[in-house]
């Protein structure tokens, strides 16, 4: 399986240009924020999610990056190494009056980095966003083969 990488051409296809599966206004709402909850699946199958305060989009790479402090210690990279899997839901209220809630919500394979610093690298296979483009859009991520997630 490649890594995802969105087969749109040029600044087309719901704003997102050929190198990203990201649209510009979600790599400037992901770089904005401060929080986020990061779910992942125990050696037990069961769910963990907790919050987060350091991600970071890689351009590089395309995918979601989760930083902290002793990272590599935690629950949370021992499931993403084990498993390979993880999501990440960045939100915020935009107004109350109106109700505007927005987020972004990326699922995909996981990769849990040791060096040079500990680091989960979510590259996207499934990416749900809302409020940040008008509307709510759901969309699959295509592989460098082509396939789709």
């Amino acid at each position: 399986m490649g890594s995802p990488r969105a087969r749109t051409a040029g600044e087309g296809e719901g704003g997102r240009d050929a190198e990203s599966c990201f649209s510009a206004a979600e790599i400037a709402y992901l770089t904005g924020r401060r929080l986020g909850r990061i779910a992942t699946v125990g050696a037990d199958g069961a769910p963990h999610v907790v919050p987060v305060g350091m991600i970071a989009h890689d351009p590089g790479d395309d995918a979601i990056e989760v930083r902290g402090r002793d990272l590599a210690a935690t629950k949370k990279f021992r499931d993403a190494e084990r498993r390979g899997r993880a999501a990440i839901v960045v939100d915020d209220i935009a107004s109350t009056d109106p109700w505007r809630p927005r987020g972004i919500e990326v699922r995909g394979r996981a990769e849990a980095v040791r060096e040079p610093e500990s680091v989960i690298r979510i590259h996207p296979e499934r990416i749900v966003a809302w409020g940040i483009e008008g509307g709510r859009g759901a969309r699959s991520v295509a592989t460098a083969d082509g396939e789709r997630e």
